[in-house]
């Protein structure tokens, strides 16, 4: 029985309803005479308290509520892939036809056309046993996604009864019919999921698959594996839009879901535009046919901003379930993380920190707990993943404020960026001091088997080489360079050609744009024996300035610029006249 009530009190988007003892915890309510969305957040007695996804401009006690007996959901099924979405599934390009500009209130569509026909190919024949999360066919979504139409989750299974054959259908035709426990209903192409609910599956892998980015600071001295977590916190102006897109524009994975949550509406238009026009780089087709883009700005209504996170995440479960690899870029939690501190002071809940509500941690925990490389219920066997990563905003850039400390705590690699880096030109501006990985182990299992078996060892000299250049200009700062030894002045200079030579990386040029993984290990190779032999030349009596005056030094800094990925027998050119000219400064010691 559907419950029903009226408003007897309106906080923004807190609305506080009476007669609702039927009402269950984060069941979706139609509020108001213009039925608003909305969710029931607390129940006390027959008092229920909704959080409303829509202005609640207008609405007035006495009003209607009405309770739909479902939670929150989203809708899974083809026509997904290439949409921009609201923080509740409304598709906003269908919702700009019908209110214009800005989204009047009411307005519902479904979130994808139920009339649009797919082709449809059975994998699976009558009579075959089939249960939850089971393929039985797929559709071609777009031209990169290969949409698995799969048994819902909760479906109690059984004995194919009856399946149609390969076809055009929408998405309302019924395309096989199930012998079970419960008569279940026929398997359309799509179904519904609760946001809040993870999708379930048969098995969970240990993170050792790298998702290569082609970001030579993220690859190859703070990778992320595939299903891991990560972060990226920074004040404003240090990069971490641009940041984002290159992740979501280079990671290697079949489906990138963006969410912008509680962003600037220029910065997210920015987004929305720039997006639909970018080429996939691997296959020349738009981006758009693997991307899902979640728009939730900061003059967007502040309950939907803090269900889009979820939302974005079911859809990203749900392609992963099909045994897809799947990025999901959520920018920024520190506004999610506003938009629960908000409807928390609506409702009069005691503050914690900064006036965040005590749940906070709970939340961002629930959030990334959601990642993972895992085996998909039902058959045939596939494997997915999803890898979550979080961009946190805090203010002025101080990383022990709430939000950055909470999500340190459940994360395993932090991209620190620095706006000292950024200020300087430094781009990436993760800091190389205050960031890591914590998969860093993990992966190199794989970057020995199938890149080079040299890489652990050589990303560990040259971030040693860093770590000493640190600990080294507290000394240059107080008594200048020249008190430095000259084996310590070459470790300031090699620092200085891995910082020019391989961290830095402009996202804007043709080449350097993305450097694949055997690029990045003969970069990384190139520099580490500068290193060795400035340091063997220096034991041989060689001067650090002769070092530094080597032809091959500005073609070294230049290569990343100029050598594209085919073309990694130039680096190793360019470490012959390395290790010739070298061997020339030890010639002209010993004519000396």
């Amino acid at each position: 029985m559907a419950a029903r009530g009226r408003i007897v009190w309106v906080s923004g988007p807190a609305v506080k309803a009476d007669g609702m003892a039927d009402a269950k915890m984060y069941e979706t309510v139609s509020v108001g005479e213009s039925k608003l969305i909305g969710e029931v957040i607390r129940l006390t007695g027959d008092v229920a308290f909704i959080q409303v996804y829509e202005s609640t401009s207008g609405l007035r006690p006495g009003e209607p509520v009405v309770g739909t007996g479902s939670p929150l959901s989203v809708f899974l099924g083809p026509g997904i892939i290439g949409q921009i979405y609201d923080g509740i599934q409304r598709p906003l390009r269908e919702l700009s036809k019908k209110s214009g500009s800005f989204i009047g209130r009411g307005i519902t569509t479904t979130p994808v056309d139920l009339s649009k026909k797919y082709r449809f190919v059975p994998s699976a024949s009558e009579g075959d046993e089939v249960g939850p999360g089971s393929v039985i066919g797929s559709v071609k979504e777009t031209d990169l996604i290969d949409h698995k139409i799969m048994l819902p989750p909760g479906h109690p299974g059984g004995r194919i009864s009856g399946i149609v054959p390969e076809g055009d259908y929408d998405l309302e035709a019924d395309l096989a019919t199930v012998e079970g426990d419960g008569a279940p209903p026929p398997v359309k192409m799509y179904h519904k999921w609760p946001v809040r609910k993870p999708r379930p599956y048969r098995e969970r892998y240990d993170p050792t698959v790298p998702l290569l980015t082609g970001q030579r600071v993220i690859d190859t001295f703070f990778p992320m594996a595939k299903g891991g977590t990560g972060s990226i916190p920074g004040a404003f102006g240090t990069g971490k839009t641009v940041t984002l897109h290159q992740i979501a524009k280079w990671a290697d994975a079949q489906v990138v879901v963006y969410i912008g949550c509680g962003e600037r509406g220029n910065e997210m238009t920015e987004v929305l535009t720039e997006f639909p026009h970018l080429k996939d780089p691997r296959t020349g087709k738009p981006l758009m046919d693997r991307t899902v883009l979640v728009a939730n700005t900061s003059n967007m209504p502040v309950a939907a901003r803090e269900a889009s996170i979820y939302t974005g995440v079911t859809i990203a479960e749900y392609y992963r379930d099909m045994g897809m690899d799947v990025v999901l870029v959520a920018d920024s939690t520190s506004r999610w993380a506003e938009a629960l501190r908000e409807m928390s002071g609506r409702l009069e809940e005691m503050p914690a920190e900064e006036g965040y509500p005590s749940y906070l941690a709970s939340r961002l925990a629930e959030f990334y707990e959601r990642a993972g490389r895992v085996r998909a219920s039902g058959g045939p066997d596939r494997d997915g993943s999803v890898t979550l990563v979080g961009a946190v905003s805090p203010s002025g850039g101080d990383f022990t404020e709430p939000v950055t400390t909470h999500t340190m705590r459940f994360i395993k690699t932090f991209w620190a960026l620095d706006a000292k880096l950024a200020y300087s030109r430094h781009y990436p501006s993760i800091n190389w001091m205050n960031s890591y990985s914590g998969y860093l182990a993990d992966v190199a299992k794989w970057w020995g088997a199938n890149v080079s078996k040299e890489w652990l060892e050589m990303r560990g000299e040259a971030y040693g080489v860093l770590q000493r250049e640190d600990t080294l200009k507290e000394i240059v700062r107080l008594l200048g360079p020249e008190a430095l030894p000259d084996d310590q002045k070459l470790v300031l200079e090699a620092a200085r050609m891995i910082k020019i030579g391989i961290l830095q990386q402009n996202s804007f040029d043709e080449i350097d744009t993305y450097c694949s993984p055997e690029r990045q290990v003969a970069l990384l190779r190139l520099m580490v024996r500068f290193y060795r032999d400035g340091q063997q030349a220096l034991k041989d009596g060689a001067s650090l300035e002769d070092i530094r005056a080597m032809p091959v030094v500005g073609a070294m800094l230049k290569a990343r610029m100029e050598v594209r990925d085919g073309e990694i027998q130039k680096l190793d050119e360019i470490a012959s006249r390395m290790a010739a000219q070298f061997g020339e400064l030890a010639g002209a010691k010993v004519r000396n």
